[in-house]
C-alpha cells in the first residue's frame, strides 16, 4: 500500500502521520507547498510517478467566517481540487478518502443526521464542501466520504486549544449554550481512517463519524477547565449574542450507526479522547 496524505499539516494531516508512523505502509505527506492539488498539470504529474495506491484528502479550506467573503478560495480548494482529486483517482484507480463535514446540513434537525438525509448548507463553507462532495460522487464513485463535525487536537487552532489559553488569561469567558454537537478528538478520526485503508474490503459512499456523545460549545468548555484544572467561570450565552460572519449550526449531531457497523469500530466518548488531548497539550507529548 502506497498512501499520498495532502493537507498534511493540518490537524487531522498531522495526527495521520502520528498514526500511520506504526504501520508498514508507504506514506508520503504533502501540502500546499510541496503539492498544489488544485494545479491538475502539477497532481496529474505527481501521481503518476509516484504509483500511489490510496489518497486521504486532509486539505480543505476551513475558515468559515473569513469564507464568506472569500467564496472563491474557498471553492478553489473544497470543489476544485476535490474535481481534481477526484479524475486523477479514477484513472489512475486510486482509492480516495475525502473528508467533509457537519456544515453540509442546515442544523435545524432535532435528530441525529443520517447520510442520506438531505443537505441543506447554509454557509460559503458549507456549501463548498458539499459541492466537493457532488463531483466526487458523481466522478469517483469508489470514493469514501466521510463527514465529521466539532474537530480538535494538539495540533493547529481549535475550541480546546483556544479554551486552555483563554481560560488561563481570563476569570471568565461567555461561551454559546444553544449550539449542540459532538466534539471530535482528530487521533480517533485518523485511527477510523487507518482502519478502512487496511478493512478487508473497500466499501466506498458517504459516511459520518464523531466521537460518541452530544454536548453544547459551553458544555464543552466547562469540561475543558475541568480536566484542565483551570478557574474560569463559563457564562452560558445565546448564539445571537456572539456575532460572527457565518451561521454556525444550531444542531450538529450526526448519526455514526452506518461507520459503525460497516467497518465494525467502537468509538470512545467524547470526554475520555479530550482528556487523552489534554494530557498530551499538558505535558508537551506533541
Amino acid at each position: 500500500m502506497k498512501i499520498l496524505i495532502t493537507g498534511c499539516n493540518g490537524q487531522l494531516g498531522r495526527k495521520m502521520h502520528d498514526l500511520l508512523d506504526s504501520y508498514d505502509d508507504e506514506v508520503v505527506y504533502t501540502d500546499v507547498d510541496s503539492l498544489d492539488i488544485t494545479d491538475i498539470s502539477a497532481l496529474e504529474k505527481y501521481v503518476g510517478v509516484n504509483g500511489f495506491t490510496h489518497i486521504v484528502n486532509c486539505a480543505a479550506y476551513t475558515a468559515v467566517d473569513k469564507a464568506e467573503n472569500d467564496r472563491i478560495t474557498a471553492a478553489k480548494i473544497n470543489i476544485d481540487a476535490v474535481h481534481n482529486l477526484a479524475m486523477v483517482s479514477s484513472k489512475h484507480n486510486i482509492r480516495l478518502v475525502h473528508i467533509s463535514t457537519d456544515y453540509v446540513f442546515d442544523g435545524h434537525s432535532y435528530q441525529p443526521y443520517m447520510e442520506n438525509m438531505i443537505a441543506m448548507p447554509q454557509t460559503v463553507y458549507g456549501k463548498t464542501k458539499f459541492g466537493g462532495e457532488q463531483i466526487l460522487q458523481a466522478e469517483c464513485r469508489t470514493a469514501v466520504i466521510i463527514r465529521t463535525a466539532w474537530l480538535y487536537s494538539e495540533y493547529g487552532n481549535n475550541f480546546v486549544k483556544t479554551m486552555l489559553r483563554l481560560g488561563r488569561e481570563r476569570e471568565e469567558l461567555n461561551v454559546v449554550y444553544d449550539q449542540i454537537g459532538s466534539p471530535t478528538y482528530a487521533g480517533d478520526l485518523a485511527r477510523v481512517i487507518v482502519d478502512i485503508l487496511h478493512h478487508d474490503e473497500w466499501i466506498p459512499g458517504v459516511y459520518h463519524f464523531t466521537d460518541e456523545g452530544v454536548c453544547s460549545w459551553f458544555d464543552f468548555a466547562k469540561m475543558i477547565f475541568f480536566i484542565a484544572g483551570i478557574n474560569c467561570k463559563v457564562i452560558p450565552v445565546l448564539s445571537s449574542e456572539y456575532k460572527c460572519a457565518a451561521q454556525r449550526p444550531f444542531y450538529s449531531v450526526l448519526n455514526k450507526k452506518k461507520i459503525k457497523t460497516t467497518f465494525g469500530i467502537d468509538i470512545p466518548y467524547w470526554t475520555e479522547s479530550l482528556q487523552d488531548c489534554i494530557f498530551k497539550l499538558e505535558n508537551d507529548k506533541v
